[in-house]
């Protein structure tokens, strides 16, 4: 299996040279690495091709590397049933850099798209409905990248005097943020629901 996957390597760099910047193979998976303006030429290449068929999209997702100057990698899974081969491709871009919707090859990569946009904030040029999927119309900020805060920047409640929701700014008092992560299997002198059915044996 490893021989013909690398052989796939091989053949997708002879036949798309300028797509392809480097290629490896890890825990017998084909890693491409594809420069973004490149990205729905060469997926339509490797469904079309009869080496590939890479007929089945699985996912598409983002990574965030903030100390990088091209900050994000979108990643995408593709299946291919008739070779029974995967592979992923990866494409690194700037925080304002757009990357190209493949949505006109597979139109399963919509959602896709609409969500790593709602995690991660990354724009898809020629994407036909590029709007939050996941999180509220109102919400602010983009919750899978590194620098969102765990408790996000609003809090959304129903408010018994003005009977609506409203959205508030996050306020913690400090007695919320100070964690005990003792384990009780670590020595630790716990008094648990149930201990006493112990102490009532003896």
């Amino acid at each position: 299996m490893s021989d013909a996957i690398k052989e796939l390597g091989q053949h997708l760099e002879l036949k798309r040279p300028g797509c392809v910047i480097a290629w490896d193979v890890t825990h017998g998976e084909l890693n491409v690495d594809v420069a973004p303006s490149n990205i729905a030429g060469f997926v339509e290449f490797l469904k079309t091709d009869n080496t590939c068929k890479f007929s089945s999209l699985v996912d598409i997702t983002a990574v965030d590397y903030p100390a990088r100057p091209k900050r994000f990698d979108v990643v995408y899974h593709f299946l291919s049933m008739y070779q029974n081969h995967r592979i992923r491709l990866r494409v690194s871009i700037r925080e304002d850099e757009m990357v190209p919707s493949i949505t006109g090859v597979h139109p399963s990569a919509n959602w896709f798209e609409r969500e790593v946009f709602d995690m991660f904030g990354i724009l898809f040029s020629g994407h036909p409905d590029l709007r939050r999927i996941l999180t509220d119309y109102g919400f602010r900020g983009y919750p899978l990248r590194k620098d969102f805060p765990t408790t996000g920047y609003t809090e959304v409640r129903y408010d018994e005097e003005k009977k609506r929701v409203v959205y508030e700014p996050v306020s913690l008092v400090q007695e919320y943020r100070q964690f005990d992560f003792m384990s009780p299997w670590e020595g630790a002198q716990y008094v648990l629901p149930g201990d006493e059915k112990q102490d009532a044996k003896a």
